[in-house]
């Protein structure tokens, strides 16, 4: 504050002895030369400016001193890093000796599969049918015997179209039917055209046994 205070006198102080000059000057012109009024006044005008701005420059920039720049604190030197020691520590253990590797489990044997039991076909009245090379054809007559044919009707599963092949290729009567064995249903189930199977699947053999015999099945008696 004090310094630019003492900068604000100084140029006060040079630019009056500069308008003192100025004056001087312009009254020289006026009394001793022969120099016009305006003339004179310009010449005190550049006299004023010269010699302000001269003192000025001189007197007034060595009062403000070179520009101080700011301190900036020194940040405090980091620590030099300690050299690390090349030399191995002395109370260093000795590198101890890799532990022999456990030996490999032995796989157990794995379990034998239990065995797996083969369901036994349901048993059923007939037999087993045997392969198409073993079947055999059964009996067969030429006609019925006396009294006429048997209604094979009333087998399950054997209707009138059925009863008349039935009757085209020999049987006529429940008790030949009875008595077919397991080749010979197979033949039967094999030769009976546009019908195979049908005796197997409907059971003949079974249901021929107690129609012969004088019985009735369910199904006969649903017939009559």
């Amino acid at each position: 504050m004090t310094e630019h205070s003492d900068q604000l006198k100084c140029q006060a102080g040079c630019w009056g002895l500069g308008a003192v000059a100025g004056f001087a000057a312009t009254a020289i012109m006026i009394v001793l030369g022969d120099v016009s009024a305006t003339g004179s006044i310009f010449v005190g005008i550049v006299t004023v400016l010269a010699v302000g701005l001269f003192l000025s420059l001189v007197l007034c920039t060595a009062l403000s001193g070179p520009a101080v720049a700011p301190t900036v604190p020194k940040r405090a030197a980091a620590p030099a890093p300690r050299p690390a020691s090349t030399a191995p520590a002395a109370s260093a253990a000795p590198a101890a000796s890799p532990a022999p590797a456990a030996p490999a489990p032995t796989p157990e044997p794995a379990p034998a599969p239990a065995p797996t039991s083969t369901p036994a076909p349901a048993a059923e009245a007939e037999a087993e049918a045997p392969a198409a090379g073993d079947a055999a054809k059964p009996a067969t007559l030429s006609a019925a015997r006396d009294g006429g044919p048997d209604d094979l009707k009333l087998i399950k599963g054997v209707g009138p179209k059925l009863e008349s092949l039935l009757h085209s290729m020999g049987f006529y009567h429940f008790d030949q039917v009875a008595g077919w064995t397991a080749s010979e249903v197979a033949w039967v189930d094999e030769n009976l055209e546009g019908f195979k199977g049908r005796v197997t699947r409907d059971g003949w053999v079974s249901q021929a046994k107690i129609l012969a015999a004088g019985g009735e099945t369910e199904f006969s008696a649903k017939s009559k």
